[in-house]
């Protein structure tokens, strides 16, 4: 059996997908890209991945099914250093719940809210 990290895919449930993507694109500098859904029950917006590399792929999603908020899983998003992320997140939208700490061997992370009430992590070295 090959060995492999365990989790495949996540979705970042919104309420608002314009406001939610303007938000993680500012935080990571990146382009998110819409995702087809056959069913035709949820909008999606993709984070760029690569199926043959280190990490999992995950969405923003829309649902009548499902809502964001905080209290659940967080996501961590790995970065170059979280506190670049620490100055963007007032100017994204979100608020900053736990400035950049050390978690020891494994580097430092930093708990915002985003807009829309998602708590998410982000994970540096530095």
């Amino acid at each position: 059996m090959q060995k492999t990290n365990p989790v495949g895919w996540f979705d970042i449930y919104v309420n608002n997908m314009e406001r939610a993507v303007l938000f993680y694109e500012t935080m990571l500098e990146l382009k998110l890209e819409p995702i087809e859904d056959a069913t035709g029950q949820m909008q999606l917006m993709g984070f760029p991945f690569e199926t043959d590399t280190y990490g999992t792929g995950g969405a923003l999603c829309k649902t009548s099914e499902a809502k964001p908020g905080a209290g659940g899983t967080t996501i961590y998003f790995m970065v170059d250093d979280c506190a670049i992320q620490q100055e963007r997140v007032i100017q994204a939208g979100g608020t900053v719940i736990k400035p950049k700490f050390s978690i020891g061997k494994f580097g430092w992370i930093l708990f915002c809210q985003d807009t829309e009430g998602n708590i998410i992590g982000f994970n540096s070295k530095k």
